[in-house]
Parts: C-alpha cells; sequence; structure tokens
C-alpha cells in the first residue's frame, strides 16, 4: 500500500512543480493577462512545494514503521522500538488525512461561490 502512496506522489510531482512555476506580473497587463493588482512574486517555497515535502515525510515515517514492526516480528526490534515507529506513522497519516480534509473543505467552498 505504501508503494502505491509514494508512487501517486511522485506521479503528482510534476504537477506540483508546474503549478508552483506560476508566474505574475507587477506592471501593467499584456494581451489576455490577469492584473493582479500590482503583485509581486514571493520568495520562498511555494504552498504545493511545502505540501509534497509534507507528503513525502509523512511516507518515509510509514515506511519506517512498516520496517520496524516487521523487525520487531523477526525479533530484530524491542516492543517499544515498534510502538514509537508505529506511533509515529500514526500521526503523520493522521496530518496528512486533516490537510486532505481542510484542502477538500476550502475547495468546496470556493466552488459554491457565486461568479
Amino acid at each position: 500500500m505504501i508503494d502505491q502512496i509514494s508512487a501517486l506522489s511522485s506521479s503528482s510531482n510534476g504537477l506540483f512543480k508546474g503549478v508552483s512555476e506560476t508566474r505574475y506580473t507587477s506592471g501593467p497587463t499584456e494581451a489576455g493577462g490577469v492584473d493582479m493588482g500590482g503583485i509581486a512574486p514571493v520568495d520562498g517555497p511555494s504552498f504545493s512545494d511545502t505540501l509534497a515535502d509534507v507528503s513525502m515525510d509523512a511516507v518515509e515515517k510509514i515506511r519506517e514503521g512498516e520496517a520496524t514492526a516487521l523487525a520487531g516480528v523477526n525479533g530484530q526490534a524491542s516492543v517499544q522500538q515498534v510502538v514509537e515507529a508505529v506511533m509515529a506513522a500514526e500521526a503523520s497519516v493522521r496530518t496528512a488525512v486533516a490537510i486532505r480534509d481542510k484542502v477538500v473543505g476550502a475547495y468546496q467552498e470556493i466552488s459554491r461561490m457565486t461568479i
């Protein structure tokens, strides 16, 4: 299952990269351009880059949890190590679900707006 999630995040990385390369003009609009009201580009990581980093961290925590659980089954890891790794993976999953719920809620709110 984790391989499917990581494949999904790696395939969507191109989408995130394409969205994060959007440029805004601070001058007058060109033909067909959108007037951004003089907004200049922002330095630092974009929202999509941050979201991609968070998702990759969550995938890595889940992989570590699975690896530690398998090591515990084979007798190579203590019960405490297994519990700590699984709890960290669970926290990552809960965070990912909370972020997903907020993004879906924001999308639904935007889609209900009248134009």
